[in-house]
């Protein structure tokens, strides 16, 4: 049985018993390995099966802060669809995450983002979606509301994408992003 089947068949088992209403998350280590979770502990788990809340009780339903979301888009402007999506991407809605390099949160904020947004506390959803829906806000208006080209930004700096005249700049991971990002948003509009 090659390495792929094999973790067809596991990721088949972890749906089949995860609790009713639970999402999948998905990360690839660097040897190649799969890790599966239902509650994503880290950054750099991507979204494998986004179970719907509705009708779930209570005691089952994942957290998404839909408050906090609706709040900083209707005070920043940008799409709430847009602050899910990349909320899913960054966090896979952990508001514990802590990335390697030291981002954090739901929207996974920098501390130089967080401080430059007013949020004093990076693991506080409101503090942290609304500083991070600030943040696209003003990508969108410094990058024409380019979507790739602000979510590149969101990933990668606004100054790489400076750099590298305009355009995603030749990062592996912010590659990924931005196309994981855009798919997570147009499925949701």
């Amino acid at each position: 049985m090659n390495t792929f089947t094999a973790s067809l068949l596991f990721a088949s088992a972890l749906i089949a018993s995860a609790p009713a209403g639970a999402d999948v998350f998905v990360r690839e280590d660097t040897g190649g390995t799969l890790h599966l979770t239902d509650t994503p502990q880290e950054a750099g788990f991507d979204l494998l099966i986004d179970v719907p809340d509705a009708g779930l009780p209570p005691q089952t339903r994942n957290v998404r802060h839909p408050e906090s979301i609706a709040r900083a888009a209707r005070v920043s402007g940008v799409d709430p669809e847009l602050l899910h999506a990349v909320i899913s991407v960054e966090s896979g809605h952990n508001t514990r995450a802590v990335s390697p390099k030291g981002a954090a949160g739901l929207m996974q904020l920098m501390p130089d983002t967080a401080r430059r947004y007013g949020v004093t506390d990076r693991f506080d959803p409101d503090q942290n979606v609304m500083g991070g829906a600030l943040y696209l806000r003003d990508l969108m208006l410094r990058f024409d509301n380019r979507l790739e080209l602000v979510l590149a930004a969101y990933n990668a700096g606004e100054g790489a994408v400076e750099r590298f005249g305009r355009v995603i700049p030749p990062y592996a991971e912010t590659r990924r992003y931005v196309p994981k990002v855009i798919e997570r948003y147009r499925r949701r509009m």
